[in-house]
């Protein structure tokens, strides 16, 4: 029996590592045992010192979150305090948590008369309900802060390393002796630290912010560590750099204007998500096909062929592709609604639908009821102070 599953087990790793699979043709593992130059060429076993760098990460990211995000929250004016509670009521509790979280009209009037409340009332203390069960600002500033200067400092690095790189000013050098081209250890801390920031943040998922975008996040950091992997371990990590530092161009940007969001620094925000959106758009729907699929579809069918894992490769790219075009879809479908809605007075991205948000229940009209719970019941005046750096308070920017 032990026998017979070590076969099986033979078998299967054989298959996993075919060299038919991941290598050109007349190119064998054995090619690639020979240490180059630097780091030598790319191993899988190289993958594995990614998992404690990983742990790494997270354990900076609670450091930075506690000693650097909280404060810088706290100096720009976001309270360290949870939401407003709802006054204990078993009757609304049982139809909050066994019915519905959003009463119709017809619900609303008949507990108006069962509790012989007024309609406001209900719809105020629904409001503070759902409040409850989301989380302070102050947590998703701190979680924003800290991939922004992740970001931010790996698209710095990135840029650094590939401007000193051939195949940045001649993309063509990415397959030129391919795959025979050693790992350089600059590209190798690369390679490392990106992979193991996605699966850092495959681990903290679990326990970040639940938004409704939760498994379409999943599925996206599951699929970004295996198109990483792939191509580490099939030595295409030429391109996989220009891949990557390509993407980091928006994501610091989409995380500044979620920062200036929290702070309410509306105007800022707005900015700060047009020029994302710009960015956004020319990178992924400019940059990446005719400069990234370009190459790797005909540019390295033209020096090195195609074999199986080259199409599985592309295809990868070509689905990414395609994401690509349903969040450039998104983007712009968020900015085209603000812009509607905004041509009777000053447009801004902010102003978007509640069906337009990823956070939790994000709507507007209950962030305002979080601060300021009197006035939203319409049991005290506003006097203005829903307004933020002249705008609207309620503008708040959708985390699409």
């Amino acid at each position: 029996m032990a026998t017979t599953a070590a076969g099986a087990l033979g078998l299967l790793w054989g298959w996993l590592w075919s060299e038919r699979f991941w290598l050109p043709q007349n190119v064998s593992w054995a090619d690639l045992e020979g240490p180059g130059d630097g780091y030598g060429y790319p191993r899988a076993q190289h993958i594995l010192s990614v998992f404690p760098v990983a742990a790494g990460i997270f354990s900076v990211r609670l450091l930075f979150e506690r000693f650097i995000a909280k404060p810088c929250a706290l100096h720009v004016g976001i309270q360290d305090s949870g939401p407003y509670q709802a006054q204990p009521n078993a009757i609304l509790e049982k139809v909050f948590v066994s019915i519905t979280k959003y009463p119709d009209e017809k619900r609303l009037e008949g507990l108006s008369k069962q509790l012989d409340w007024d309609v406001r009332k209900i719809q105020c203390w629904f409001r503070h309900r759902r409040n409850q069960d989301k989380p302070p600002t102050l947590t998703k500033f701190c979680e924003s802060m800290w991939r922004f200067t992740f970001y931010l400092c790996i698209f710095c690095y990135g840029i650094k390393f590939l401007w000193s790189s051939p195949w940045f000013w001649d993309i063509r050098q990415c397959w030129r002796s391919y795959p025979y081209q050693p790992l350089t250890s600059g590209l190798y801390y690369y390679y490392i630290m990106e992979l193991a920031f996605y699966w850092s943040l495959m681990f903290s998922q679990f326990t970040d912010i639940k938004r409704k975008d939760f498994l379409i996040m999943f599925v996206h950091h599951l699929a970004t560590i295996g198109l990483i992997t792939f191509s580490y371990i099939n030595n295409m990590v030429r391109v996989g750099t220009l891949v990557m530092c390509l993407h980091d161009a928006s994501d610091f940007l989409l995380e500044a204007a979620k920062l200036a969001n929290y702070a309410k620094y509306q105007r800022l925000c707005d900015t700060l998500f047009v020029i994302f959106s710009a960015v956004f758009v020319v990178t992924r729907l400019g940059i990446y096909p005719f400069w990234i699929l370009n190459t790797t579809f005909f540019e390295s069918w033209e020096m090195i062929g195609p074999y199986p894992s080259w199409w599985l490769f592309n295809g990868l790219l070509l689905i990414l592709q395609v994401l690509h075009v349903i969040w450039s879809y998104l983007i712009v479908r968020i900015a085209f609604k603000a812009l509607i809605r905004g041509k009777q007075g000053e447009w801004h991205p902010t102003q978007v639908s509640k069906d337009d948000r990823s956070d939790v229940e994000s709507s507007s009209e209950e962030e305002d009821v979080t601060t300021n719970p009197k006035s939203a019941c319409g049991s005290g005046p506003s006097n203005g102070a829903n307004r933020v750096n002249g705008h609207p308070g309620r503008s708040y920017w959708a985390e699409e």
